[in-house]
């Protein structure tokens, strides 16, 4: 089954003379071992990786294809492409696209795509170890990207690829259990790993955090996978203690306002549901849709609305209607691989970054989703973003490293300006419901503090506490309550008593 992709402008394909020259002598067909190559490739993107042929995550590369996808790159044997997120140029081919999704130095052909990987499965009939990045390669001829499970145990799942001529980069259906797969025999492909694949980040596994607006929980993964809860009791905190699930590696973890929800990402890729009746957890149970590797999720303050990124870059939405989740359903636009997704309180605005680095909007009128439109300002690869709890202030890092903001007066966006500091580059950004403070972590690792005195931002200062790689950041409604992972990996806070900021203290358990 074919997935029509949806065409983002047209960039200019770069033909080196020589490719031109010998354009003639290349046969049609689909990818071949003999293909004239293309390179090196002079840039990364900013969708990276940091160098070329240097470590990379899957959600990189997964942003990376979906980039080709979103612009529907054209297949060619002779052409090259390079664009400012995934940089280049690499050959329009089938092996130039896994080429440019891994990030390599220069375009392999099918064969040569081996020496750079690990072998995982020599036959992959019914091989359900795939992971999100593999290629699946006919060595002798066509190569195809592995992007995400639509059912595992069912052994259906997701392919991006660039597949022959007259065609254009998309993603396709295919099954471990079927007799082909994109036109071959299946029994023909090998599935490999890029060795410089990371499985989240190139320096430590994501530990999402999540505090409601009272400041009595706060959410997080353990290091078994299990979603976890910390709690306010008789004035103490207790826990942890496990909630129900285990999230996928790359998953978030959200609470909406009143902590009787949690939102996590399972290892299937389903978005699912903790919620609270009678005094005791339930769940989970998922709620609709899978998110692509390396999806945020954004709830609004009641928790009857959830915005993931799904398999296909879209951003979309579950919602409670008749006391059941409904959905997904796109509310507009394509997100970036490493964007988050902002909801104010009301769920009646999100904000994410879309495929160009712009900060995007989406919003209701008429009952309906409008949009996307840019509200103003790029942001850089890795990007936190953050909303107040009215959706009329929205910060993110540019791509000079600065917090900037961009706010609404007079019925229209303003900015983006500096709030102050720099974050560091893996980073989360937490406003409080007022927006008149936000949080983030600092190139030392800091948990630092900007806020707004006399009618202008100060700052940024230390709060207390420095956080290690990975670490997820939030705050409660007021702001006076911050949580995060400390560089022990334990679930740490600071706090404010007699107006100076306390801390920071454990709150109970190990993140992973």
């Amino acid at each position: 089954m074919s997935s029509t992709p949806k065409k983002r402008g047209v960039a200019a394909f770069a033909a080196a003379s020589l490719l031109g020259a010998m354009a003639a002598l290349i046969p049609a067909g689909d990818a071949f071992a003999g293909t004239v190559p293309v390179g090196p490739a002079t840039s990364t993107g900013s969708l990276g990786p940091t160098a070329l042929g240097g470590p990379i995550t899957q959600e990189q590369i997964i942003a990376r294809a979906h980039d080709w996808i979103n612009n529907a790159v054209p297949y060619s044997q002779s052409l090259a492409w390079k664009d400012a997120a995934v940089g280049g140029p690499y050959r329009a081919d089938c092996s130039g696209f896994i080429s440019m999704a891994w990030g390599l130095k220069d375009s392999l052909v099918t064969s040569t795509l081996p020496d750079v990987s690990t072998v995982t499965a020599t036959n992959v009939i019914g091989f359900t170890g795939l992971q999100p990045g593999d290629a699946l390669d006919y060595t002798a001829d066509h190569v195809v990207l592995f992007d995400s499970w639509i059912d595992k145990s069912a052994g259906t799942f997701h392919y991006d690829a660039e597949h022959r001529p007259g065609t254009v980069a998309d993603q396709r259906q295919g099954s471990v259990y079927a007799s082909t797969l994109d036109g071959h025999a299946i029994t023909n492909y090998e599935a490999l790993r890029y060795k410089n694949v990371v499985a989240t980040s190139a320096s430590a596994a994501t530990s999402p955090v999540s505090m409601d607006a009272g400041a009595t929980h706060v959410a997080f993964v353990d290091g078994g996978g299990s979603v976890a809860n910390d709690w306010v009791s008789n004035g103490a905190w207790q826990g942890p203690a496990g909630i129900g699930g285990k999230a996928r590696g790359d998953s978030p973890v959200v609470l909406n306002a009143s902590a009787d929800h949690a939102f996590f990402i399972d290892a299937d890729g389903n978005v699912m549901n903790d919620w609270v009746s009678n005094g005791a957890w339930q769940g989970p149970s998922p709620i609709g849709g899978k998110a692509r590797p390396g999806s945020p999720i954004a709830t609004n303050a009641a928790g009857t609305l959830v915005a993931f990124v799904d398999t296909n870059g879209n951003v979309v939405n579950d919602w409670v209607s008749n006391g059941a989740w409904q959905g997904p359903s796109g509310l507009g636009g394509k997100a970036r691989g490493d964007s988050p997704l902002a909801f104010n309180a009301a769920g009646d605005h999100i904000y994410f970054i879309d495929t160009n680095g712009n900060v995007a909007n989406d919003w209701v009128s008429n009952g309906a989703w409008q949009g996307p439109s840019p509200i103003g300002g790029k942001a850089r690869a890795g990007s936190g973003l953050a909303t107040d709890a009215a959706g009329t202030h929205v910060a993110f890092v540019d791509t000079n490293g600065n917090l900037a903001n961009d706010w609404v007066s007079n019925g229209a966006w303003q900015g983006p300006s500096g709030m102050g500091g720099q974050p560091r580059g893996d980073s989360p950004l937490a406003f409080n419901a007022a927006g008149d403070h936000i949080y983030f972590i600092d190139g030392s690792g800091s948990v630092a503090n900007d806020w707004v005195s006399n009618g202008a931002w100060q700052g940024p200062s230390g709060i207390g506490g420095k956080a290690r790689a990975g670490s997820g950041l939030a705050t409660d409604a007021a702001g006076t309550h911050v949580a995060f992972v400390d560089t022990n990996g334990s679930l740490a806070n600071d706090w404010v008593s007699n107006g100076a900021w306390q801390g920071p203290s454990g709150l109970g358990g190990t993140s992973r």
